[in-house]
């Protein structure tokens, strides 16, 4: 092995990928590698994936060309969800040298020096993704205010739009004690806050056998890892990245209105307020449902924020379809939207069905509602003028002000550049600015 050797990495998609990501690097690092930024020509890129989207799939194949840009003669691997999915269309980019798919990203250092053996024909390590049953922990660090863990992986929904189960098979999870072991040793970074991540983290907990044709028993419920984490010490701040609404259960929201960490700030995926397309989506709730979950997050915690995620364009959606999920996302006490554009997906139930809405009615309706968001996260902010709220302070912005999120993930903006980067304060909030930024006085400049 010729040493030093480099590598640079570059992360498309959600906070799982960031986690793992960082894992990878972590094992790079500790077999002698030097870690450099992606612009200063590294010996190999990696390139972990995300295809939720054909947007997704497009920045792929514009990283693989910006590595060969910086280093020419750079090795090129490509990981994650887009390289299970389409390992042959990734192997066809010219430039690509591995193509290693889910149950093969954690053992990329075994791959590493087979990659001087091939010439100018890329590697493929894909494999059947119903062979991959082992759940891999993972978290990020480097960011010393947030670190984002994995908890859990895979999802058994069969959501007719979704790839996920394709590119991560099967539902499964960490273990409790795992867990805590994973967040003792962040904590110990110095790392203030930690989201919890996963595919489908409301399902968390792995199965034991049991009598054949019952579902396996679980060792152990979200509910139960989230009450073990309250107890960990050295951490003062927990986000839930996102849960279903079905799973999100009054169990749950009862024990955030009272945790002393975890936030009161819940994700929860929508993806369409009329009930007819949610059963063409497949989803396993109906509107009046997700209705009640807001409402009573609401009634046991007035202050708390609450993400949607909403899919337009999703085919047989009507101009009556999605006028009813307009109105009732107006109708909700929410605070953001997250607004996907529907785009096809091969291998899911969706790309065969009927109704195939125009990409141009797609996008007005995308604009639609991206317009009710920031009227949501405005009226959501306008609510705590003149309330006092935690904050964690995370970086500068362009006018060299520092900024960071309160405990109800409401952005601030502070009045003084006395304060560091992973502080934690207590601020007045004062006023909403054009940027939608919340101008924040410092009241208490150390807290937790």
């Amino acid at each position: 092995m010729a040493t030093p050797r480099s590598v640079a990495f570059h992360t498309l998609g959600c906070k799982l990928n960031f986690s793992e990501t960082s894992t990878i690097r972590r094992q790079f690092e500790e077999a002698g590698f030097s870690v450099l930024d992606f612009e200063d020509g590294a010996d190999y890129y990696v390139l972990n994936t995300c295809s939720v989207t054909d947007f997704a799939d497009r920045k792929c194949r514009y990283e693989v060309r910006r590595a060969q840009k910086h280093n020419p003669t750079a090795k090129v691997i490509v990981v994650g969800c887009y390289a299970q999915l389409k390992p042959d269309e990734i192997a066809d980019i010219e430039g690509v040298d591995l193509v290693l798919g889910a149950a093969e990203k954690f053992n990329i250092l075994n791959h590493i020096d087979t990659l001087h053996d091939i010439s100018g024909q890329s590697k493929i390590r894909a494999g059947d993704i119903h062979h991959v049953n082992s759940f891999i922990d993972a978290f990020s660090v480097g960011d010393r205010t947030r670190s984002f863990l994995k908890v859990q992986d895979g999802c058994n929904y069969k959501c007719a739009f979704c790839t996920i189960p394709l590119a991560r098979g099967k539902s499964r999870s960490d273990t409790v004690e795992n867990v805590v072991a994973n967040v003792k040793e962040i904590a110990q970074k110095g790392v203030q806050e930690i989201v919890l991540t996963g595919v489908n983290i409301g399902d968390f907990g792995n199965g034991t056998e049991v009598i054949e044709g019952l579902k396996p028993k679980k060792e152990a419920l979200f509910i139960d890892l989230i009450k073990a984490l309250e107890k960990v010490e050295g951490v003062n701040r927990y986000r839930i990245s996102s849960i279903e609404p079905n799973l999100c259960n009054e169990e749950i929201i009862d024990f955030v209105a009272n945790s002393e960490k975890f936030m009161p700030h819940f994700h929860m995926p929508l993806q369409s307020g009329s009930n007819e397309i949610l059963k063409s989506m497949r989803r396993r709730y109906k509107s009046e449902l997700y209705s009640e979950r807001v409402a009573y997050i609401k009634s046991v915690m007035p202050h708390c924020c609450i993400g949607v995620d909403v899919i337009v364009g999703f085919p047989g959606e009507t101009d009556s379809h999605f006028q009813e999920t307009y109105d009732f996302l107006l109708s909700l006490d929410i605070s953001y939207l997250h607004v996907f554009t529907y785009s096809e997906r091969a291998n899911t139930h969706a790309v065969e069905k009927e109704g195939k809405v125009p990409m141009g009615v797609r996008k007005e309706r995308n604009k639609k509602l991206r317009i009710l968001s920031e009227k949501k996260r405005r009226a959501f902010y306008n609510s705590h003028i003149g309330t006092t709220r935690p904050v964690l302070l995370e970086s500068k912005s362009q006018d060299g002000l520092l900024t960071g999120f309160t405990d109800n993930y409401i952005k601030v903006e502070v009045d003084e550049n006395t304060m560091s980067e992973n502080q934690l304060i207590e601020c007045n909030m004062i006023e909403v600015s054009e940027k939608t930024l919340m101008k924040a006085h410092v009241v208490t400049a150390s807290i937790g």
